[in-house]
């Protein structure tokens, strides 16, 4: 591709300290290379579990080199590198290039809450996707809920268990989990899973109360807050692309639907090669899709949300629910992956990947970042 010499150089961060780090390096290093198609200057780096960063060389491709290769090391480009500190490390990129646009294509928690994207900042650095506060938000799963209601927008409802409370008062709370099951489902199935966090990890279904404590004890092995919600069976899992055009203006495109190879649509379910079938059209009504989209557009303007997000919903297919859809979770940096949807949505309407990893960057370019945590 041509035309995009005047966009500023890129510094590509990936990896990092969650349990989702393979998944970024994989996503980290498409949105490079599809960079580099482009035309653009681009520099990548690596941030390791222990948060030390290892400078990649130029114009490096990943290859078929799965993503764990990096997480542990064993990757050829990061064989020699020195660790470095990532604050010393952006500062440095700032004091050579400071127009550099950082895409830090990074999920989980310490990694897409905001924690790069503030670092950037501190740097003096712009950065694609949302500022500090704005990723803490879409991180964490009840405040995000409780705006999406607070928008009318239907969200199902939880109970938030602290790993303190739990430590203090399991009898206690195992009682106002059947308090709540007792208000909010029939059968007493709930579903459990890390108050901040993705791709699933961490949850659990919970089908009797029997279950209950697993399902937080799961939760809270990647977290210091479970969340549980009623569990609906075999729900449909729809999501819905959002894009911040260059011109500021915010396109929203799907539903996609995914069809999970498990019971729901866990770790494996996502990223294991051909547990999983997804499409970007849904059999959903238009009217509906319709609906689905505004509230998608809706929610990412109420959070002033910038870039790009993934929303995710629910529609349970039977019960007293059968029909009803709700927001489950917002991803403020998705996948980018082979399979991931975000991009596959976005590439359904009409972009190519080249194109949407190219507009990110133009995006973000118009729009300066705040350089400061809000």
């Amino acid at each position: 591709m041509s035309g995009h010499s005047a966009l500023p150089p890129v510094l590509v961060l990936f990896g990092g300290r969650s349990a989702e780090s393979d998944i970024s390096t994989i996503s980290g290093t498409a949105i490079a290379a599809a960079l580099l198609d482009a035309g653009l200057t681009v520099t990548q780096a690596h941030i390791a579990r222990d948060g030390s960063l290892r400078p990649l060389p130029a114009a490096h491709r990943r290859g078929d080199l799965p993503g764990g290769a990096y997480t542990d090391l064993t990757a050829p480009a990061l064989s020699g590198t020195q660790p470095m500190a990532l604050d010393t490390y952006l500062q440095s990129v700032a004091a050579s290039a400071p127009e550099t646009i950082v895409v830090p294509a990074l999920h989980g928690p310490g990694d897409e809450d905001g924690t790069i994207a503030a670092a950037a900042a501190a740097a003096g650095l712009n950065y694609v996707g949302d500022t500090p506060a704005v990723a803490a938000l879409g991180m964490d799963k009840p405040r995000f809920k409780a705006l999406a209601r607070e928008g009318g927008v239907a969200t199902l409802p939880e109970l938030v268990i602290t790993q303190r409370e739990w430590r203090s008062d399991r009898e206690g709370l195992l009682r106002a989990i059947a308090a709540f099951a007792d208000t909010h489902t029939t059968t007493g199935a709930l579903i459990g899973k890390p108050a901040a966090h993705g791709s699933s990890i961490g949850m659990k279904i919970a089908h009797t109360s029997a279950d209950w404590a697993d399902a937080v004890d799961e939760a809270l092995r990647f977290g210091d807050r479970a969340m549980l919600e009623p569990y609906l069976e075999r729900a449909r899992e729809l999501e819905v692309a959002v894009l911040e055009r260059t011109n500021g203006s915010v396109q929203a495109f799907g539903p996609g639907e995914v069809f999970p190879g498990r019971e729901f649509y866990d770790y494996d379910a996502k990223y294991a090669p051909g547990v999983s079938r997804t499409t970007t059209s849904s059999d959903l009504p238009p009217a509906l899709a319709d609906e689905m989209r505004a509230a998608a557009v809706a929610l990412f303007t109420a959070a002033q949300s910038r870039g790009l997000a993934r929303m995710d919903f629910l529609m349970a297919r039977s019960g007293e629910r059968a029909g009803h859809w709700y927001l489950s979770e917002v991803n403020t940096f998705p996948g980018f992956t082979p399979i991931s949807l975000f991009p596959a949505l976005v590439m359904a309407g009409g972009s190519s990947f080249t194109e949407l990893c190219v507009e990110l960057v133009a995006a973000a370019a118009a729009r300066p970042a705040s350089r400061s945590a809000q």
